[in-house]
């Protein structure tokens, strides 16, 4: 598989803390060059980098990042002001202590409400695999079938680990048809993109591939 037919499938990302408006539209930049599916970036980012690639870039945010443990209030005002700013797809992180505690009905909830407030625009839900039994992922991957949401997503990349290939290959087996996987966190060869992709993955979260 050829670098740019991979770059398609990527959300071009940059959500360290330290990230500047310089840094953000040097990733926006690249996005437009290299036609990536889009370009991830902190919400604080949202509305300039919208009016900076005007139609040209699909711009993903983050929600509830990077440990999801914020109210369902909180996070469904995040996705509100996310979407008024521009954004075109958001990612939410779960409630890892709900899935814990085995509460997935307030998970599938919280998920639920926050695809309400996206008004349309798609969604992907991050269920930190890194920090998941096996048990759990299935588990998340039938919330997320039922919630309504486009992508299960496999990691922030903060919490210690990222995307693993026995994670893409377990969670398309268990996801329902309507569901897409996006693999991120430590993507960081067009190898290792292009067998995620045969996995299963439909999505890439990484922000090294296009400097390969």
């Amino acid at each position: 598989m050829e670098k740019q037919e991979i770059l398609k499938y990527v959300d071009h990302t940059l959500l360290k803390q330290s990230a500047t408006w310089d840094q953000i539209k040097k990733i926006c930049d690249e996005g437009m060059a290299y036609h990536t599916a889009s370009v991830c970036i902190p919400p604080c980012f949202v509305k300039r980098a919208k009016e900076y690639g005007k139609d040209q870039l699909c711009i993903c945010t983050v929600i509830g990042f990077p440990n999801g443990y914020m109210t369902t209030k909180a996070k469904v005002e995040e996705t509100k002001d996310a979407v008024s700013n521009g954004a075109d797809e958001i990612d939410m992180v779960i409630n890892i202590g709900m899935v814990k505690e085995g509460r997935y009905e307030d998970v599938l909830s919280e998920i639920k409400e926050i695809k309400a407030a996206c008004q349309g625009k798609l969604l992907k839900v991050i269920i930190e695999t890194c920090l998941l039994t096996e048990e759990e992922k299935i588990k998340m991957c039938e919330v997320v079938t039922q919630s309504g949401a486009e992508y299960i997503k496999t990691s922030t990349g903060f919490a210690g680990g990222g995307a693993t290939f026995e994670d893409v290959a377990l969670m398309r087996a268990h996801v329902g048809k309507n569901v897409k996987v996006k693999a991120a966190g430590g993507i960081s060869s067009l190898e290792d993109a292009e067998k995620f992709l045969e996995l299963g993955a439909e999505r890439l979260g990484t922000s090294r591939l296009i400097s390969l």
